[in-house]
């Protein structure tokens, strides 16, 4: 898979996010806003010297969100399948969390709730010296995502 040609964009945004994420862009950009700042006096400070920083780093700007945007994109895509894989070959997982980034807010906070309970419980068991090792059985509310993804 990794082999498989990508598509430009995709060459063209790794290699840009990479780039622009180095030290050489940021010494670049240093030296171009102290290029700018310098030559201040040279253009008593005009409204055409303010204008060219101005448009380029709004340029540079808008060009940048897209670029990063794509490159979190795939990165997070690439975590979650990671992620999906992992709980997806644990024994004793549940095969039901594998897509919570679908479910609306109210059912993300019952999860929330649900783990951040377990792990009171995990701590209260190691202090008193117990194992915090465990499968826990799918709760109710975990039967009724069940059905929700089933019917989609």
């Amino acid at each position: 898979m990794a082999n498989e040609k990508s598509s430009f964009f995709v060459r063209f945004a790794n290699w840009a996010s990479r780039k622009a994420g180095s030290s050489y862009a940021f010494i670049l950009a240093v030296l171009i806003v102290i290029v700018w700042g310098v030559t201040g006096p040279l253009f008593h400070f005009s409204d055409t010297w303010q204008l060219v920083i101005n448009t380029g780093t709004t340029i540079v700007t808008f060009l940048m969100v897209f670029l990063i945007q794509n490159s979190q994109n795939r990165d997070g895509m690439a975590v979650q399948i990671k992620l999906d894989e992992l709980i997806r070959s644990m024994e004793g997982a549940h095969n039901m969390l594998l897509d919570l980034e679908k479910l609306d807010d109210e059912k993300l906070d019952q999860h929330f709730e649900r783990y951040r309970k377990l792990a009171e419980e995990a701590r209260a068991k190691r202090e008193r010296g117990e194992e915090d090792v465990e499968a826990v059985d799918c709760p109710p509310e975990c039967e009724d995502d069940k059905a929700d993804s089933e019917r989609s």
